[in-house]
């Protein structure tokens, strides 16, 4: 067994070595330490589900607004993208779910709809919010 653990050994490849200088954070005060913070898209977030009959009705708008065929099936995980839309499609769908329940959506907020879902979502939190 010796000689067989020998021989793996002896096809490694050598590892290089890397210097790495220590840094100790135990000098530092709490007020001295700071941090950069940059802006993350955010990837997931579940606030609340969306209400049925909301999520059914901004369905319906976006099939309108797309102009899409009747078996077009559009739910919840929809994205925007996969149905056709370019960004002046949905600026369309905005404005037509902004009038349709009669909100108003901040361009930062309607920057991050990118499904059904997301648009039925921020529907309801602007709706629940007046």
């Amino acid at each position: 067994m010796a000689s067989l653990a020998g021989s793996a050994l002896s096809f490694a490849r050598p590892v290089k070595a890397i210097n790495i200088k220590p840094v100790s954070f135990s000098g530092l005060r709490k007020d001295n330490v700071a941090f950069r913070l940059q802006p993350v898209t955010q990837r997931f977030a579940v606030c609340c589900p969306a209400k049925k009959e909301t999520l059914d009705q901004v369905c319906d708008i976006v099939k309108k607004q797309l102009a899409l065929a009747d078996g077009t099936e559009v739910s919840g995980s929809s994205k925007f993208q996969d149905l056709g839309a370019d960004s002046l499609d949905t600026v369309e769908i905005v404005m037509g779910l902004e009038e349709a329940f009669g909100i108003s959506v901040e361009e930062s907020s309607a920057q991050s709809i990118a499904t059904v879902e997301d648009a039925a979502n921020l529907i309801d939190e602007l709706v629940a919010a007046k």
